[in-house]
């Protein structure tokens, strides 16, 4: 359906002492690919408030399969998987060199009625417009 590629340099400042990626910054670049894959489909986080929703994040995961290092170049993989209910979005981190993979995880976003504070049990007409299933 919709998915993007990207690619990060792993920079200086996401090494721990350890030398390689402290795994909360992997957060940081699923949030990247997801931004870029949402404008993809026009629905990033500013339509989605001017369309009278809130996406929260409701749900993660991540498996750290090989660790990251400094000046490694990543390609990241984000791709919408669900979007009856809830959204969906799979991810998987590459090396751009080798293609190994690195990490694979998912998040899970709700929307809320923002005008009346509600959470949705399915997704509105919006998202499905934007992703050309309505």
């Amino acid at each position: 359906m919709h998915r993007i590629t990207t690619e990060i340099t792993v920079p200086f400042h996401d090494v721990d002492a350890m030398g390689v990626v402290w795994h909360g910054r992997y957060v940081k670049y699923l949030e990247v690919a997801r931004c870029l894959l949402l404008d993809s489909f026009d629905y990033g986080y500013v339509n989605m408030r001017n369309s009278g929703y809130a996406w929260p994040v409701v749900d993660m995961r991540i498996k750290y399969v090989k660790p990251l290092s400094m000046d490694q170049i990543i390609i990241i993989e984000a791709e919408v998987v669900e979007w009856e209910n809830r959204l969906k979005i799979k991810y998987l981190i590459r090396d751009k060199d080798s293609g190994v993979r690195l990490s694979k995880g998912y998040t899970v976003q709700m929307a809320v009625d923002m005008a009346a504070e509600e959470l949705c049990f399915e997704s509105p007409p919006i998202l499905l417009k934007k992703l050309g299933i309505a």
